[in-house]
């Protein structure tokens, strides 16, 4: 007897839940969507670069400012306390971002470009202005924040999108801005406290902020606009425990990975001996070896899977902590502790996205990549403000192994984290995830 079509789709297995949906929805092909990894991907891709250089680049380079406002504008001032200024950046950045990751399926992103960069170098300028540490909380820190959002969430979606084949690679590069803008920022932000003050360091980089990214913005374009949907959350998300997961391996990977970019350059003055300029060179060999780690990482993800890429790095990541940072005291092992932590810790940053969208696809990207900025806040606001406070209760400002110790827990966690999603997708360990 012959078997119908219909009746043999019927007969077909579901999908079983922990199985990798298609990481590509597929649009109609006369709707006019562009293709997949098409030459205007790589344009977004500049936009993308340009937009995370400068607000994810301006935040990594806080350690600079950190260390000016300890050592010489607020000595009185607790490490705990300024550290909430950077800390705010980033934490403002990711809860505004889950708005952000809304907006951007009903609201030309080209427009959310260009309002991010007007706010975010407005609140540098008018930073410039403050003269004490809570003024600089609700500028430098919450309004910044709140701007960068909205250069931050473009920059980190839109890649995804428009790649399939190289997807990993398209975010890696894109993501490699936020480690080049840390690079010669570091740099030229101590130059400008040096030669010209703090105050005309943040008037200088929020002009550039407002220029370089208000004129990248047009590039900023979605491949497709997603389908309207009556809930603005998908809550059907929340309860799917691949998300859960995922959640927690980016808030345990956030809060391991900025407390290095805040405190390193300190330890090499405070513990090593080491000038000033050491602090800044500290934070440009990070970001440095950052970029080609965001780039490796987003080639070997498109290789052997993102998911497994994430996990090994993450890994390596606490053991550069934990092994070469927190035993010993002299420069080789701390540079050596710098280096490798700067290389694998950006796939935190650049490969969860790139999960993200193979497990969930590409079409919300923005709304649940706006929701997993919940984690990456909480680990903001768990991170580098508790480190300070144990550096002034525990250590006296001088002694680092508590907070060192409290990093590596945080990175720990992540990766056994990654390990229980990389189980639940697949058992085997030699499949690409």
């Amino acid at each position: 007897m012959s078997v119908s079509s219909s009746d043999t789709n019927t007969a077909k297995d579901p999908m079983p839940e922990n199985q990798l949906p298609a990481a590509e929805p597929l649009p109609d092909p006369g709707d006019g969507t562009p293709p997949l990894d098409s030459a205007f991907g790589w344009v977004v891709v500049v936009g993308a670069f340009f937009n995370l250089m400068l607000s994810i680049g301006t935040t990594t380079t806080y350690g600079v400012y950190l260390q000016h406002y300890k050592l010489v504008e607020f000595p009185n001032a607790s490490a705990s306390l300024l550290s909430w200024i950077g800390t705010f950046q980033f934490s403002a950045m990711c809860f505004a971002g889950i708005g952000v990751g809304v907006l951007c399926e009903h609201v030309d992103t080209r427009l959310l470009s260009l309002c991010g960069a007007i706010l975010s170098g407005l609140a540098l300028i008018i930073a410039s202005f403050c003269n004490a540490p809570w003024k600089l909380l609700l500028t430098q820190g919450l309004l910044y924040g709140a701007g960068g959002s909205l250069l931050y969430i473009t920059g980190l979606t839109l890649p995804p999108q428009w790649f399939g084949k190289y997807r990993a690679l398209a975010t890696g590069i894109a993501i490699a801005g936020s480690g080049i803008g840390g690079l010669w920022l570091s740099f030229a932000t101590n130059a400008m406290i040096t030669h010209i003050g703090r105050k005309w360091a943040l008037r200088a980089t929020g002009l550039i902020v407002i220029g370089v990214c208000g004129a990248t913005s047009l590039l900023m374009r979605m491949r497709f606009r997603p389908a309207k949907r009556k809930q603005i959350i998908e809550f059907a998300v929340l309860r799917d425990t691949r998300f859960a997961m995922l959640f927690f391996a980016a808030l345990f990977g956030s809060s391991g990975f900025y407390i290095p970019f805040f405190f390193m350059p300190s330890y090499s003055e405070v513990v090593l001996g080491r000038n000033s300029a050491w602090g800044t060179n500290v934070s440009s060999i990070m970001n440095g070896a950052g970029i080609f780690g965001r780039v490796a990482m987003g080639l070997i993800g498109d290789k052997v899977g993102s998911l497994n890429t994430l996990l090994v790095t993450t890994l390596i990541s606490c053991l550069s902590i934990l092994v070469l940072w927190l035993p010993f005291s002299g420069f080789g092992p701390f540079l050596a502790s710098a280096v490798i932590f700067g290389l694998c810790s950006g796939a935190i940053v650049s490969l969860i996205p790139v999960v993200t969208a193979n497990i969930f696809g590409v079409e919300r990207l923005p709304s649940i990549i706006g929701l997993l900025m919940l984690a990456y806040m909480t680990g903001g606001l768990i991170s580098s403000p508790p480190a300070g406070a144990m550096l002034d209760k525990y250590g006296h400002g001088t002694s680092f192994s508590s907070i060192i110790i409290y990093d590596g827990v945080f990175l720990a966690a992540s990766t056994i984290c990654d390990i229980f999603l990389r189980i639940y997708i697949s058992r085997k360990p030699w499949k690409k995830v």
